[in-house]
């Protein structure tokens, strides 16, 4: 059986040897290549920010343009580089909502710099895959060591630091990632801690009946992750779009009276529709009283708390479970890249540990293996990009950075209270400004369908939806931005507002409503 078993293999090797001599790989691209087509698109990518505000800020296309200009089946053959890059130009680029441009001032900014760039080239060149300290050491440590110098630039309490015994930091893609994480270690906890009280109790009952908070100004991806992990969330009806305490706390008193049992709470640092807060120091005692897993998102603004004319909104992080925030929002750091924290990681672990023999390794214990802490496996060495970055710029000019953007913020708020037209809608703290025309919605989105078309520049709405309120976000995210960006922004919607006003078809349609 054996014989025959080894001349079968042998047959089989030497016809795949024939079959392979047919067809040799030979790479494309060299080191000399690299070094060649590297150098050339390093040169393009500068050459594309130097000049970016030559080019229109939202591209002119329609949807399903590309199908058009790309073929419908792969090329069986190699393509020349000079080629590809042509098609850069002719086929991607027009299509390119350009992020970085001085008048983009849409959603939150979409952070970069030439440092975190610099990183991320030597993270792919090195192209480990860091799910566990033995599968790149380098990739673990300097994520912790990261993770403890941005804990300590906003001033977290020691339990969230990789010292703490039980506390630490890891890099994830996006705070829509942590909030489903957090919630599926809240869940667990949670699920384990009634089981123990009633030893006859069924996991998947407790589940049917544990409840979660979150504001109605809070991002969309908290309702994401209550569909995802199949968990009941409760929207709190907001205050001036903030949260309050006495509301949530009468919420979960229904609910405890109602049988249900409520354990996980995300409060908002920074909302996405007006850069609300909500108020830490209300909701965390409440989530202690009543044994909540508070976790806080801070996206955006949890940037600006290295600044300490800031760090007050944070006041009350103590009573936190985990905390969010997006260093490629407003850090520097190129997408993507969102630090997260956990006082305890051992609810996250136990919730995502599933160990293979081929995983295991024999320093397992002495350091993280990020791999239990979400849901992916594989993770890429993000922490490069805020090494560079912070040795770069260092605290003070993050600092500086932030600063500016807030004071060019009102600055722009400052043009709009001078122009009888207009209001704004939220108080100014950061680098966004919600403001409307007086009068009706119908009147805002008559003015930001035309802002849109003009061109200049691009912004996008919101609305207050119990309020009925729909307005116009206005977000400083030029990583060099100035006054006359400011200005120009200005000036562009004061025009368009005019031509608006005196366009006879728009007089007949809105007419009556005047500004004061």
């Amino acid at each position: 059986f054996f014989l025959s078993m080894n001349s079968s293999r042998k047959d089989c090797i030497q016809k795949a040897n024939r079959k392979i001599s047919h067809d040799v790989y030979t790479p494309k691209m060299d080191a000399v290549e690299f070094r060649k087509r590297g150098k050339e698109m390093i040169d393009y990518v500068a050459n594309y920010l130097e000049n970016i505000e030559e080019m229109k800020v939202f591209p002119l296309v329609e949807p399903g343009y590309l199908h058009k200009l790309i073929p419908s089946e792969p090329p069986e053959k190699p393509e020349e580089w000079d080629d590809i890059m042509d098609d850069v130009d002719q086929v991607i680029m027009p299509g390119i909502t350009h992020w970085h441009h001085p008048h983009f001032h849409a959603y939150f900014p979409a952070a970069n710099s030439y440092a975190a760039m610099c990183g991320d080239i030597l993270s792919g060149g090195i192209g480990c895959i860091g799910f566990t300290w033995a599968s790149s050491p380098a990739c673990t440590e300097l994520e912790v060591v990261m993770m403890d110098w941005l804990a300590k630039m906003l001033q977290l309490p020691n339990e969230f630091l990789s010292d703490s015994g039980n506390g630490g930091g890891v890099i994830y893609n996006t705070c829509s990632e942590a909030t489903l994480v957090a919630l599926l270690a809240a869940r667990n906890k949670a699920i384990e801690s009634h089981c123990k009280v009633n030893s006859e109790t069924n996991q998947y009952w407790v589940m049917s009946r544990l409840v979660g908070y979150y504001s109605d100004q809070a991002h969309s991806s908290v309702e994401r992750a209550g569909l995802l992990s199949m968990i009941k969330m409760r929207s709190v009806k907001s205050t001036e779009r903030r949260m309050r305490g006495n509301v949530l706390e009468e919420m979960i008193k229904e609910d405890l009276e109602n049988g249900f049992y409520p354990f996980y709470c995300v409060a908002t640092l920074g909302t996405t529709g007006s850069c609300a807060f909500d108020n830490l120091e209300e909701i965390g005692p409440l989530c202690k009283n009543y044994n909540l897993w508070l976790h806080v998102d801070a996206a955006y603004a949890g940037s600006a708390f290295i600044c300490p004319e800031y760090r007050h909104l944070l006041n009350g992080i103590e009573y936190a479970m985990s905390f969010v925030f997006n260093p490629h929002k407003w850090l520097l750091v190129n997408f993507d890249c969102s630090a997260v924290w956990f006082k305890d990681s051992k609810f996250v672990v136990e919730t995502f540990t599933v160990d293979p023999v081929y995983l295991k390794h024999k320093n397992e214990g002495k350091c993280p293996d990020f791999r239990h802490w979400h849901i992916q496996l594989g993770r890429r060495f993000r922490s490069l990009k805020i090494w560079f970055v912070l040795r770069l710029y260092g605290v003070d000019g993050m600092r500086k950075y932030i600063r500016n953007h807030i004071k060019l913020a009102h600055l722009f708020e400052s043009l709009i209270l001078a122009d009888h037209r207009f209001e704004i809608v939220e108080e100014v703290i950061m680098g966004l400004v919600c403001f409307r025309l007086k009068g009706s919605n119908k009147r805002n989105e008559e003015l930001y369908s035309r802002i849109e078309n003009d061109g200049r520049i691009h912004i996008v709405t919101s609305i207050f939806p119990d309020e009925d309120i729909l307005y116009l976000r206005f977000a400083v995210c030029y990583q060099f931005a100035t006054e006359e960006h400011v200005k120009y922004a200005y000036g562009a919607i004061s025009e368009v507002t005019d031509l608006m006003f005196e366009d006879p078809q728009y007089q007949t349609s809105d007419a009556g409503l005047n500004y004061n």
